[in-house]
């Protein structure tokens, strides 16, 4: 969906907040990954992803749509595309987790027969 000056407030802090949940997916974090990235608090990236951003933000958006910037912000966050072969994978099915970035596994050790399990 693109962004315009038609839309509300809330349906605009919504959207890029789905957005920006679809980016943190893409990069495979988790929401408290980011967070600590971000320097921000678990519970506030989780507002900022359903759209529930405290006060300043909206303040900015009203700020934004009286200026008519509010077409900038595609550009700010912008809409996730997956390719063609993502969309057929997910065709009912939208990603909510990300598995976060996993240790490097053990080398296993080298075996000889006669070596207990």
């Amino acid at each position: 969906m693109k962004i315009d000056s038609k839309m509300t407030d809330e349906a605009l802090l919504s959207l890029v907040g789905e957005r920006l949940a679809g980016l943190r997916l893409a990069r495979n974090l988790t929401q408290q990954q980011l967070a600590e990235q971000a320097g921000l608090g678990l519970r506030t990236l989780q507002r900022l992803e359903l759209g529930a951003a405290a006060t300043q933000l909206s303040g900015f958006v009203r700020v934004c749509r009286a200026l008519g910037l509010l077409e900038g912000f595609d550009l700010f966050v912008p809409e996730l595309v997956p390719g063609p072969m993502e969309q057929l994978k997910r065709q009912s099915r939208k990603r909510q987790r990300a598995s976060g970035s996993k240790a490097a596994p053990a080398k296993p050790k080298n075996w000889k027969w006669g070596d207990q399990p």
